[in-house]
């Protein structure tokens, strides 16, 4: 391509964009046709220039043109509380139930995998030995012992509190983590598991399992299930930079990316609501039916949410990423 014919033939269009965006007062209908029609060729002009006869300060110029453009096309935006709604609504449960192929086996190897250790260590003396002294193992397995205390040690606000910003951290690691190939989410997974596995064995040893799972399931059913879904979506963010499908790489991580932040802020409440089970329940005077039957409750109530709303705005077309008109801009790309 003869660039210096090319830009003596397109010039005018670019000057005419460039003028209409400089307009002060409101473009008439024509004129907003018209700036809709040059934005969509310039795109394409600077698409052929970068393709074909890439020049820096001419691509610099159109690509500036082209994003002043888009902004004014476009139009700016302020997030709303529809937009809250919408996301709570629609976007994050289908982006739950879209990774549901990741983090349902992830939920289930998991579980086996903290049952297994639980019961290694719960029939070998020699392992728990190798955990604490004798002596410590009985001060944490002992009735009104440091497991069952645990969960009564502060005031309920502040434990409540204290819990939910340490798991959202945990499960923003596994979010963000994900993007190195999902390597360090397995290794936070399995450190949750492992100290899983260590409260089964041990009060299983002392026979006092009833006792151990009547204080973790009010709370532990929905904050596992936070976890799961976090580990099995970072894990699905790291697969798609080996395998980004038909997308190009850099695309699919930005979806995949964008859902994941979003999962992220939606998972914070799912946690918010475990870690007021795990304040104010869990250590409650409550019979244990009762706190395991709230556990039960929140954990349905969530599984319903993710199948109902989200299998429906998921086959609504609905992915968890940002709207399209909050996504940069794809310029289009050269035969």
């Amino acid at each position: 391509m003869d660039l210096d014919v090319f830009v003596s033939a397109h010039r005018a269009e670019w000057d005419r964009l460039e003028a209409l965006l400089r307009r002060q007062r409101r473009l008439t209908g024509a004129e907003a046709d018209e700036l809709v029609t040059l934005y969509q060729r310039t795109a394409t002009h600077l698409s052929l220039i970068q393709s074909s006869a890439p020049d820096p300060q001419l691509t610099g110029r159109l690509s500036q043109l082209v994003a002043r453009a888009r902004s004014a096309v476009t139009g700016t935006r302020r997030a709303s509380w529809r937009d809250a709604a919408r996301f709570l609504v629609h976007g994050f449960p289908a982006a739950v139930y879209k990774s549901r192929h990741w983090w349902v086996p992830t939920a289930l190897l998991s579980t086996a995998v903290a049952a297994l250790l639980g019961w290694w260590i719960g029939t070998h003396p020699e392992v728990q030995a190798s955990i604490a002294a004798p002596s410590e193992l009985r001060e944490l397995t002992r009735p009104g012992g440091q497991y069952e205390t645990y969960y009564s040690s502060h005031p309920a606000a502040s434990f409540a509190a204290q819990v939910w910003t340490n798991n959202a951290w945990a499960t923003a690691l596994c979010l963000i983590l994900g993007v190195f190939l999902g390597l360090p989410v397995l290794w936070i997974l399995f450190q949750n598991m492992l100290n899983l596995g260590i409260g089964v064995g041990l009060m299983s040893s002392a026979g006092r399992l009833d006792t151990f799972l009547g204080l973790v399931l009010p709370h532990g059913l929905l904050e596992l299930t936070a976890v799961f879904v976090a580990a099995g979506t970072g894990l699905r963010l790291g697969w798609t930079l080996i395998d980004p499908g038909p997308r190009t790489r850099r695309t699919a991580l930005a979806e995949e990316g964008r859902a994941a932040i979003g999962m992220a802020i939606g998972l914070a409440l799912v946690l918010f609501v475990s870690g007021a089970i795990e304040g104010f329940v869990t250590p409650s005077g409550l019979p244990t039916w009762a706190r395991i039957t709230i556990g039960v409750a929140a954990e349905v109530a969530f599984l319903a949410y993710v199948y109902v709303l989200g299998g429906r705005a998921s086959r609504a077309g609905e992915s968890g990423d940002v709207e399209a008109v909050e996504r940069s801009a794809t310029v289009p790309t050269a035969a």
